[in-house]
């Protein structure tokens, strides 16, 4: 293992992923709990929650923040749908709501059974126009991130929300608290980070992978990888198949058989991270109060 000021080389193959001459870039350090980024090419800007100040914010290249939306209802995760549009988990409203182009929002989910959800976290969208979400209970454990409440589902749960009929479906029951997700490049396997040792030292701290049987269903679930550093929170995947996962110390980033790769050191735990620029080669990443990023020589899978 070698290592120097940026980087942890786990595995003499990270060093063809990553940028010697590129730093750690600071963009923004303005938050109370920096989340959810989520690029989009054809506006060239950056999205992303501050959680606790309940809003949003808009990064661009010329580095200008601004406040994309002052009253984000504790948005947490975000991303994009197969049409462009924004689709974000809310913590305040114990929903996934899409952001239409005219700026209004429309639920796509806050109800399982006839319960209200959790708090959801964080969110994907397939080929097929499915949306995938996790719904721990971080959002209603304290008004700090949400407003608190008892939950109403009795378990925490990865969700599928069918195109067609806007039915919700629970695809797995059996987490402690289900976190950050992604999709393999070819979309046949599906990453979620169990992230319960944040509030219980003893519990979780993996992701874990599964199967994605016919876009429909999730099976064969088996532990991915241990995150030694902190918890697994949002994740995102290459263009190679390597997942690079937030944790206490920074970024991790594992090969497709779930071996540690390298390190990219961060000040503060790592929130989530997501690939953008004209590229999808720049890593964002938020940490505790800020934004950073990082030039990586590796492409992100998601699509602009």
């Amino acid at each position: 293992m070698a290592t120097d000021d940026l980087y942890v080389h786990d595995d003499p193959r990270f060093r063809r992923m990553t940028v010697p001459m590129a730093g750690l870039e600071t963009l923004y350090d303005g938050c109370r709990w920096a989340e959810g980024p989520v690029w989009f090419a054809d506006l060239g800007c950056l999205i992303f929650s501050d959680i606790p100040n309940c809003r949003m914010l808009r990064w661009t290249p010329d580095g200008a923040v601004s406040v994309f939306r002052a009253a984000s209802n504790f948005t947490n995760g975000n991303t994009r749908d197969r049409q462009g549009r924004l689709v974000s988990c809310e913590h305040g409203g114990r929903r996934v709501v899409r952001t239409e182009p005219d700026g209004t929002t429309t639920v796509i989910a806050d109800r399982y059974e006839g319960r209200r959800l959790n708090a959801p976290n964080d969110v994907v969208v397939a080929a097929d126009g499915a949306i995938w979400f996790t719904d721990p209970t971080y959002g209603i454990l304290s008004n700090y991130e949400g407003y608190q409440a008892e939950p109403e589902q009795p378990t925490r749960n990865v969700y599928r929300v069918d195109p067609a009929t806007g039915a919700v479906a629970a695809a797995v029951t059996d987490f402690l608290q289900p976190n950050g997700l992604a999709f393999s490049p070819d979309e046949t396997i599906l990453y979620v980070a169990d992230s319960g040792a944040s509030h219980e030292p003893s519990a979780p701290r993996h992701i874990r992978a599964f199967d994605v049987v016919d876009g429909v269903r999730l099976a064969g679930g088996r532990v991915f990888a241990e995150i030694g550093a902190g918890v697994p929170d949002g994740l995102r995947v290459d263009t190679d198949g390597n997942v690079w996962t937030s944790a206490g110390d920074g970024v991790h980033c594992l090969a497709p058989d779930g071996t540690l790769l390298g390190r990219i050191r961060v000040p503060g735990p790592v929130a989530n991270l997501t690939f953008g620029g004209p590229a999808r080669n720049r890593l964002f990443i938020t940490a505790n109060r800020a934004l950073y990023s990082v030039f990586v020589a590796a492409t992100g899978a998601q699509r602009p």
